[in-house]
């Protein structure tokens, strides 16, 4: 994404993707009218998720805070709203080019209830701490009333410290969990002292914190020897690049995959459990690629996007999609060109 395509308050904070600068921004909704205020907020974070309107909450009206960052590459924000519902769709995954990781840690109030393609079935419902999301996969959260700090990593640093940094998306680390008191110790700090801190102060703290967050999460998911990580990393990749390269095979199922790569059954499936085992991965990598498909090949029918990724019937592919996406494939593809439509709009209109 260039500049020309970001909204004027983001403008800045792509400028400032070295430590020499820091980029900031404010915004509010105090000062406008009851009716004006939901959609005004909607606008605001609009680059990154959708927040569906309700002609009750418009009517009401609805407080919104931010602060924000930009330093060293990462983005960092300060925020307080009312209760308020967030969705990034598979249309919008499919046709924006955001793809770094959403750190959110709730000072006040809880992370709500999480939705998306890997969100396991026995995780907490809303609870107090720390939820992380791979922008490049699509979720829904019912968020209440709170203030939350959000730190905005690049995929490239995450990935590098993980390895398997795809599957922490939609996980909940909980407040009392270890290093979440650290982890909130130092970003409430960050909060306070940044408007004051000069860009090289600032880029190492958010820095820090990202390696705070990625090490909660890696703890959380017990991968705590350094040894035992790496392998089960290794290993991890290794399936989930043979998923991604026979997701076109119609044979492809957990039981080839194992016996393909020569793994032990049981590990790999205990490995899988938070996608919902490795079958549940299999079909949501196919589900996504579609996804992908159904913008990138628009002159191609539905079905013969679905039997390519070896759905057994159109009717299969339809229910499928809709679970994972709560819309239809067609409705999918009418939001994705909807969307580029908007984005050109606005693109010309900025010149």
């Amino acid at each position: 994404m260039n500049q020309r395509t970001l909204p004027p308050h983001l403008a800045a904070a792509a400028a400032a993707e070295s430590r020499s600068a820091i980029s900031t921004s404010s915004f509010s909704t105090h000062a406008l009218t009851a009716d004006e205020q939901f959609l005004a907020w909607r606008q605001r974070v609009g680059h990154v998720v959708d927040v569906p309107p309700s002609k009750k909450q418009v009517a009401r009206g609805f407080r919104g805070e931010i602060d924000l960052y930009a330093v060293g590459g990462m983005v960092f924000t300060d925020c307080s709203t009312d209760a308020v519902l967030l969705e990034r769709s598979v249309a919008r995954v499919s046709t924006d080019s955001r793809r770094d990781y959403a750190f959110q840690l709730f000072v006040e109030g809880e992370v709500g209830h999480v939705t998306g393609m890997r969100k396991k079935r026995s995780a907490p419902g809303s609870v107090q701490g720390i939820v992380a999301f791979d922008l490049n996969q699509p979720f829904r959260a019912e968020r209440p009333e709170c203030r939350l700090l959000s730190l905005f990593v690049p995929a490239s640093i995450v990935d590098e410290e993980l390895r398997d940094a795809t599957a922490i998306h939609g996980r909940v680390v909980q407040q009392g969990a270890p290093l979440t008191r650290l982890v909130l110790d130092h970003l409430t700090a960050v909060a306070r002292e940044i408007p004051r801190l000069d860009p090289v102060s600032a880029a190492e703290a958010l820095h820090a914190g990202a390696q705070l967050l990625i090490a909660a999460f890696r703890k959380e998911a017990r991968l705590t020897g350094a040894s035992r990580a790496a392998m089960q990393a290794a290993l991890m990749g290794q399936v989930r690049r043979y998923v991604d390269a026979n997701l076109h095979q119609g044979d492809l199922t957990p039981t080839s995959v194992v016996q393909a790569l020569q793994l032990k059954r049981a590990t790999i499936y205990r490995w899988f459990e938070h996608d919902g085992g490795l079958g549940a991965y299999i079909r949501n990598r196919r589900l996504r690629e579609a996804a992908d498909e159904l913008v990138r090949f628009p002159h191609l029918q539905v079905t013969e996007i679905a039997y390519g990724l070896g759905f057994q019937s159109a009717s299969d592919f339809t229910r499928a999609f809709r679970r994972a996406f709560d819309m239809s494939p067609q409705d999918m593809r009418a939001r994705a060109v909807d969307l580029q439509h908007r984005g050109a709009r606005e693109r010309w209109g900025s010149i």
